[in-house]
């Protein structure tokens, strides 16, 4: 088994294990929910394009430290400093170096907790998941003040039948495990201490196949260019990005947060 790891006198934000053709990559700030911040989103996508480029990488498994939490989403306490969640030039990567980082090798969410927010955006950008029975699914940004900005709004509607996504996207609500999976958004639910090993154990089937005719049957399934691009995901982009920045400047969103830390009812005033 090799480790990747940077030279820092702190752990590292993601951690990265290559073993029998499976790359497993953690998030690793258990601290913080494994919330994702710009070291994370480097360690990351660079993983992401470790794995794609080395011939003996099949599959990718995606998980996070600790028991608390998969991944929380963006760092909120960071960007209250003022500091960047997504490292500059590397844009296109999106949230944690992964949600616009398709590649042609599989990849498996191993969500080892809540993953709302962001977290579920994770776990939409994955070709496949196995789920802890502790887990919880949604989008709550609604309730913030926000959008989601990393794919979700378009994916969930995707993913999911139309109207159990749009009450999902316009409530704010969460789901949990085992109603995600009679929903078809994961395809395993396990015990917490079993998530990992499930997911290997599903990487290790995956890998044992042929794996020019894997990565044809994902790109082939997805709609996927050889260099990434899902070009039926164009305008979902295009609209969140052309939508974003206003919903970011506006009263609402710094009114979200605020009540939220505050720990009461926002006060919406619809600008």
């Amino acid at each position: 088994m090799t480790t990747v790891q940077p030279e820092t006198t702190t752990a590292p934000a993601a951690l990265t294990q290559v073993r029998d053709g499976i790359m497993v990559i953690t998030l690793n700030r258990p601290e913080a929910r494994n919330a994702v911040n710009e070291e994370m989103c480097l360690l990351v996508g660079d993983a992401l394009t470790q794995a794609e480029q080395e011939p003996a990488v099949r599959v990718v498994v995606l998980t996070g430290a600790g028991d608390k939490a998969f991944c929380a989403g963006a760092d909120l306490k960071a960007l209250s400093r003022g500091e960047r969640i997504i490292p500059a030039g590397r844009e296109a990567w999106g949230l944690a170096g992964y949600v616009g980082h398709a590649i042609s090798k599989p990849t498996i969410a191993a969500v080892n907790g809540p993953a709302l927010g962001g977290g579920t955006e994770l776990v939409l950008a994955s070709d496949l998941a196995v789920a802890a029975d502790t887990a919880t699914f949604g989008l709550p940004e609604v309730k913030r003040g926000l959008v989601a900005g990393a794919g979700g709004a378009f994916r969930l509607i995707a993913k999911l039948p139309q109207t159990v996504a749009m009450e999902l996207l316009l409530t704010g609500e969460a789901i949990t495990a085992h109603e995600a999976l009679a929903l078809h958004l994961v395809n395993r639910v396990v015990p917490a201490e079993q998530v990992l090993s499930t997911a290997l154990e599903l990487a290790a089937t995956i890998a044992g196949n042929a794996p020019l005719a894997v990565q044809a049957h994902k790109q082939i399934a997805l709609g996927q260019t050889p260099e990434g691009d899902r070009p039926d995901e164009r305008a979902g982009w295009e609209s969140t990005s052309r939508l974003l920045p206003a919903i970011a400047r506006s009263e609402d969103a710094k009114e979200g947060p605020r009540a939220f830390a505050e720990k009461r009812q926002p006060v919406w005033q619809g600008r």
